[in-house]
C-alpha cells in the first residue's frame, strides 16, 4: 500500500481492520503514530457529542440516530468541517517528520518490493532511452543516464522513497528477477552496502549523485546486475 492510499484509508477509517492497511501501519512508527492521532480525534469527537440525554425513550433514540448519522457522514467525507484545521495541522507535522527523519534505504527497498507485486509480474522490454527520459524528467538527476542497455529491463516507473521521487526498475537476471531503485542522494538517507531478510538479499552503492539499491532472491544475480549498472550508468 503506497503512502497516498494509506493516508486516505486512515482518514476514512483509522480503526480499519483491512490486512494491507494494518501491515502498512506496522511497518512504520510514523504511520502508527499518525493513525493513533486520528483515533484520538475520533474519541474526542464522540465525547463532545455525548450530552446529557433527557429522560424518555424517544429522546434517547433521536440522539443515538443523530450520532450514528454524523459518524457515517464523517467516514464518507474524510473529516468533519469542525476538525479540518486540526487534522491538517497534524498531517502537516507528520509529513514534515517523514521528510526530515532518517531513511533506511535497505529496509525501504525491501518493503517496496513486497508491496509492488505487480512490478515483478511484468515482462516488457524497456529501452535505456526510455529510462533516461524518466531520469531527466525528475529534475534531481539532470546528468545521470545510461550510456547503453543494462541488460533486459522488464518494468520501469517512478516511485516514492519517503518523499523523494525515484526510479523503480525490474531487470532480468540469470536466476530470477532483480529490482533496482535509483534514488537521488539526500543527507538523511542511510545506505548500507548489504541488507537482507528471510527471502530477499540486497546491495547498495553510490553512482554519480544517486544511490543504487538492488534486491533479488539470488546473490549471483545481484553481483551480475551490479556490474552491468556500473558499466552502463554515468
Amino acid at each position: 500500500m503506497d503512502e497516498l492510499k494509506f493516508r486516505r484509508e486512515a482518514y476514512e477509517n483509522p480503526n480499519s481492520h483491512d490486512v494491507d492497511f494494518l501491515q502498512a501501519m506496522r511497518e512504520s512508527k510514523e504511520r502508527a503514530a499518525f493513525v493513533n492521532d486520528l483515533k484520538r480525534l475520533d474519541d474526542q469527537l464522540e465525547s463532545a457529542l455525548k450530552v446529557d440525554v433527557p429522560e424518555g425513550l424517544e429522546a434517547k433514540l433521536l440522539l443515538n440516530q443523530q450520532l450514528h448519522q454524523h459518524q457515517v457522514q464523517r467516514r464518507k467525507t474524510g473529516v468533519t468541517l469542525a476538525l479540518v484545521a486540526s487534522i491538517a495541522f497534524i498531517a502537516g507535522i507528520s509529513f514534515s517528520l517523514l521528510r526530515l527523519g532518517p531513511v533506511d534505504l535497505g529496509q525501504h527497498a525491501l518493503a517496496h518490493v513486497y508491496h509492488e507485486k505487480v512490478a515483478m509480474q511484468m515482462e516488457d522490454d524497456i529501452s535505456f532511452d526510455t529510462i533516461n527520459t524518466q531520469l531527466a524528467s525528475m529534475g534531481t538527476l539532470p546528468n545521470a543516464r545510461f550510456i547503453e542497455q543494462p541488460g533486459r529491463v522488464l518494468f520501469s516507473t517512478y516511485c516514492d522513497f519517503q518523499g523523494v521521487k525515484s526510479i523503480h526498475l525490474v531487470m532480468q537476471g540469470e536466476k530470477g528477477k532483480v529490482t533496482l531503485f535509483i534514488v537521488p542522494v539526500e543527507e538523511r538517507m542511510i545506505l548500507e552496502e548489504a541488507f537482507a531478510d528471510n527471502r530477499y538479499q540486497g546491495v547498495g552503492f553510490s553512482a554519480d549523485n544517486a544511490y543504487m539499491l538492488l534486491v533479488a532472491e539470488n546473490h549471483t544475480d545481484l553481483d551480475n546486475i551490479k556490474d552491468e549498472i556500473k558499466q552502463s550508468f554515468i
